[in-house]
């Protein structure tokens, strides 16, 4: 089994870059392929094109998201890891998301509208946030954002909704035992995963 990991964080040293490594390492002990794309290391472009846009003709693909679909296209699991910033993720996961999970790879044409084009493959989400669970529970910012980013994606592109794993009050300088539970739930959360 392969999984996909997008790391959606500025930081080489945060704990999303943490979580992302953590992850990473637990499946890949089970025996599994995993393949890390760290968004911000990569340089990657969130600014979607005007020609990858579906409409009439066919939608003209940038080399940096066909080399994406590439390295994705044979993952079953994809995980998405992020910090939760004014209530939603980064701007560059959010591109990252509507180019290369968007017309021929997350979803095809078909009459009438769309057909899901990853249906059987699953979907993690581990998120962060500075504001704590009861605050983002409360607000409904995090149901919010499983319902517009987690479900909308699943339902366009015909992903399941394993799970999304949040850690609220990540703030700076958490004591390291905060850190070490933070990433001992996540090897947890992967050691199911597969």
């Amino acid at each position: 089994m392969k999984h996909a990991v997008v790391l959606a964080h500025p930081a080489a040293g945060s704990l999303n870059a943490a979580i992302a490594r953590a992850y990473a390492e637990t499946v890949q002990a089970r025996g599994h392929a995993v393949v890390v794309r760290d968004l911000y290391a990569l340089g990657f472009d969130p600014c979607l094109k005007a020609e990858e846009i579906p409409g009439p003709g066919e939608p003209r693909f940038g080399p940096d998201v066909v080399a994406e679909r590439a390295e994705l296209a044979d993952a079953e699991v994809f995980v998405f890891v992020y910090p939760i910033w004014f209530n939603g993720p980064p701007a560059i996961l959010k591109g990252y998301v509507d180019r290369v999970f968007g017309m021929g790879f997350g979803f095809r044409p078909a009459f009438g509208g769309t057909e899901p084009a990853l249906s059987g493959r699953r979907l993690i989400s581990f998120t962060t946030s500075g504001a704590p669970d009861a605050w983002m529970n409360q607000t409904g910012a995090l149901e919010g954002l499983r319902r517009l980013f987690d479900a909308h994606l699943a339902g366009t592109t015909g992903l399941t909704v394993a799970d999304h794993v949040h850690f609220g009050g990540m703030v700076s300088g958490i004591t390291e035992e905060a850190f070490e539970e933070v990433i001992e739930a996540v090897r947890r959360k992967a050691g199911e995963a597969g």
